[in-house]
């Protein structure tokens, strides 16, 4: 294991986004996993974030995880392309005013085709259906690199930023 400097970023939207995106392909569906089983969950989340040494779900037990993915609050969207999931939003909604995109991402292999610029649009249409007037996430330097960049060009705005230490493990 190893012990790195991580710069955190927290980002909003105040108001909804004017963008539209189009779908770069055919053979797309964005569906909502109701109450997605905590090994399909598990499996979604490890294929995206493992890369990116996401923990925040992952330190959770199974009874643990089951207890969030039950809350109607919170909301998985899983988006396939040609029947096969891609990746995955999800968002909390604790307050009827405040969302926070709590995960996003796509599995390696769906990565630079345009499919994250597509489901990030789709997630922050979909959260303002709910009327926020707030809708947020962080994302940090573990991310892919063009993380940052993507939620600012979708109208997201820094409001924090947070210097922490991760310990992340050593590749062999």
């Amino acid at each position: 294991m190893a012990i790195v400097d991580v710069t955190v970023f927290y980002l909003e939207m105040l108001k909804p986004s004017s963008r539209i995106v189009p779908a770069p392909r055919d053979g797309l569906m964005v569906v909502h996993a109701r109450r997605p089983s905590v090994a399909y969950y598990r499996y979604l989340y490890n294929s995206v974030g493992s890369d990116y040494h996401w923990l925040s779900r992952a330190r959770l037990s199974d009874s643990e995880l089951a207890v969030v993915l039950a809350n109607p609050h919170n909301e998985v969207h899983v988006l396939y392309v040609d029947g096969s999931p891609a990746g995955f939003a999800e968002f909390d909604r604790p307050e009827a005013n405040n969302i926070e995109l709590v995960q996003f991402g796509l599995m390696p292999g769906f990565i630079g085709q345009g499919l994250g610029r597509y489901l990030l649009q789709w997630t922050i249409d979909k959260a303002w259906t709910y009327q926020p007037c707030r809708f947020w996430l962080h994302t940090c330097t573990l991310d892919h690199r063009f993380a940052l960049h993507n939620y600012q060009s979708a109208g997201f705005a820094i409001f924090k930023e947070e210097m922490i230490q991760r310990e992340i493990p050593v590749a062999s």
